[in-house]
């Protein structure tokens, strides 16, 4: 059982307060009292009536305010069908991703845009796949958008030990991980900077085609490049270097996120520092073909406030026909 508005229940509360007041200074007035004409009213009315017919009132104001509080009772089920595609996003996570030629960070830019994304899908199934070195499973298809943005948010660099860009491994995780049921309606979505280094990848896209998955590829990054920090606590205290102890600069390849799209009959995009960057895929998603899903049901309070109000009302018409006057003596 629940409550649309608890703190209406307050007024129980205050009710009872200013009954027992009543009550007390009702009793002593009675005491004071002692006088012809209250001793002729009182013998016209019955004392038993009069005291139910004051409950009936007060029991009914107590259900009014219950029903006024909007109690949530039981469950109710409810068939749901949704139509949609399932979607993965496979998120890199090396330390290149750290670059901030997109601001604020490359990393942190693809997580906004996606969450973008995320937040405009209707019926559609979302999964996350991270990858750096290698590639791991995160979040599992599921329809509920707001645990896909909580697992979206707390992606970072530090996630995976093995540094790297393993797209071939990236896509060979996210194609396993969509349900063998349908042929059509599976999109994958590779959110990288590209720098491939495996060489697996165009073959894999084609493969992963003809099962039907779209494979559509997002490069994060400039053509120019950045440096990689490295640091702690936001804090940047020196950049990459690679063996020979010269800077290290990365570069978005755009060349082989586009021959991966193709490979997958799918689509380039490229997220800057421009905002909405992501539209174009959300257009992209929705101009697919949907499937429907199998419908499923799920519990839910029910308002149960009529019962209250109902019981309320049924007690205000008692109290205000109830007579309470004495029965005439046959004599």
């Amino acid at each position: 059982m629940d409550w649309r508005y608890p703190y209406i229940l307050m007024l129980l509360i205050v009710f009872i307060l200013i009954w027992a007041i009543w009550r007390l200074r009702t009793r002593s007035t009675k005491s004071n009292k002692n006088n012809e004409f209250s001793d002729r009213l009182k013998e016209r009315i019955d004392p038993k009536k009069q005291l139910w017919k004051r409950r009936f009132r007060v029991y009914s104001l107590i259900f009014l305010i219950i029903a006024a509080a909007g109690p949530l009772i039981g469950t109710r089920l409810k068939p749901v069908e949704r139509k949609g595609v399932d979607l993965i996003f496979a998120v890199d996570v090396s330390v290149s991703m750290n670059a901030e030629d997109v601001k604020p960070t490359r990393l942190e830019k693809a997580k906004y845009e996606i969450s973008q994304v995320i937040k405009k899908l209707k019926g559609d199934r979302v999964g996350i796949i991270v990858f750096a070195g290698s590639a791991h499973y995160f979040l599992p298809l599921t329809g509920d958008y707001e645990a896909a943005r909580l697992f979206l948010d707390a992606i970072e660099t530090k996630m995976i030990k093995t540094q790297g860009t393993a797209l071939s491994a990236a896509l060979k995780t996210s194609i396993s991980a969509f349900p063998d049921e349908s042929e059509k309606y599976k999109v994958l979505v590779v959110v990288t900077d590209g720098e491939d280094h495996e060489g697996e990848t165009i073959a894999i896209a084609k493969r992963a085609s003809k099962t039907g998955i779209v494979v559509n590829t997002i490069g994060v990054g400039s053509i120019s490049g950045s440096l990689i920090p490295i640091g702690r606590n936001g804090q940047i205290e020196e950049y990459k270097r690679d063996k020979k102890g010269q800077l290290i600069t990365t570069v978005l390849n755009e060349t082989i996120l586009k021959d991966i799209a193709d490979a997958g009959n799918g689509i380039f995009i490229r997220i800057d520092n421009q905002t909405n960057s992501g539209e174009k895929l959300h257009d992209e998603i929705n101009a697919m073909e949907k499937k429907t899903f199998s419908s499923h049901e799920y519990s839910e309070f029910e308002d149960r406030y009529q019962i209250f109000a109902i019981f309320s009302l049924i007690l205000a018409i008692i109290a205000f026909i109830l007579p309470t006057n004495r029965k005439n003596k046959e004599l």
